[in-house]
């Protein structure tokens, strides 16, 4: 009975709603502990690391033996240290609400690569939802560029990141396509990529900041790498395959949300009607760029 419910529709909803807003919940963290970007990042890898070598062995994953398989992993775990360490930028330009919004644009990389890389058609859906999602950031940064002098940086690094974000999720795709690879084992390898590609990045981009300064900020980079790298994104990674992918799409968009309301509740950051509109906008592109397209002609 239990496991039949732990695999139901619903439960998974429930799942991937929390598991979305505790993600959120880490960028509160990161814009109150304050260590340079990339520390951070590598910080929260390493935590990360120690929780999925210990759950890999209690459980008795079996680790990849392909080369190619591992050699993705690893590329996808360089992508995504990159990503944090830029989206730990944008949110200390910016804030965590529209950082984490912007982050989510990923789906329209995920678009681009497609088409570039793989030769994928691109429908009008996907088309008007990157028109409905430029529109949306506009509105967004219009407010911001006039009273915020990190505006540009903090654009500039959260799209980017997004991008990133991209990137490793097609080198996972890769992995699992060279060989079956348990999620354990796969996020401990993603996780040593990571850590890997922000050693110099961290040493030399913020070697004033390497360290929390207290007990108490390092008790949250622990929570921030156990919870936020492992739980949430435990929660996030077994949902999505039990739901449709119209239904993940929009339950995906609770992230964005729930950042943008802690942003300006919590933390205090002005966020004007346009903000919020553009907000909404660029939220709904999102969701219909996440639309998988019916396929017509086709064989």
């Amino acid at each position: 009975m239990l496991t039949r419910y732990l695999q139901s529709p619903r439960f998974a909803a429930i799942g991937l709603i929390i598991g979305c807003i505790v993600f959120g919940l880490g960028s509160v963290i990161v814009a109150h502990v304050h260590i340079g970007a990339y520390a951070m990042a590598f910080w929260r890898l390493a935590v990360a690391a120690v929780v999925f070598w210990l759950l890999a062995r209690f459980f008795g994953q079996r680790f990849p033996i392909n080369r190619t398989a591992i050699y993705s992993a690893l590329v996808a775990g360089v992508f995504l240290g990159l990503d944090l360490a830029l989206w730990h930028e944008s949110i200390y330009a910016v804030g965590p609400g529209i950082s984490t919004l912007l982050n989510s644009l990923q789906i329209f990389w995920l678009s681009a690569i497609g088409f570039f890389w793989f030769q994928e058609r691109l429908v009008k859906l996907q088309i008007f939802s990157l028109i409905l999602a430029v529109a949306g950031v506009a509105m967004i940064g219009s407010p911001e560029f006039s009273h915020n002098g990190n505006a540009l940086w903090g654009f500039v690094s959260g799209m980017v990141s997004g991008m990133m974000l991209a990137l490793s999720m097609v080198f996972v795709r890769k992995t699992h396509q060279a060989a079956r690879t348990p999620i354990l084992p796969l996020m401990l390898y993603i996780s040593f990529g990571g850590m890997a590609a922000l050693i110099i990045p961290a040493l030399l981009l913020n070697s004033g900041s390497l360290f929390p300064n207290t007990w108490q900020q390092w008790g949250w980079v622990m929570v921030y790498g156990a919870v936020m790298q492992c739980f949430a994104w435990g929660l996030i990674a077994y949902a999505i395959p039990l739901l449709s992918l119209n239904l993940t799409g929009l339950l995906l968009l609770s992230e964005p949300v729930a950042a943008l309301v802690i942003d300006a509740t919590m933390l205090g950051k002005p966020i004007n009607g346009l903000q919020w509109a553009g907000a909404l906008i660029t939220m709904l592109a999102i969701y219909l760029g996440s639309l998988k397209p019916h396929k017509t002609g086709q064989s």
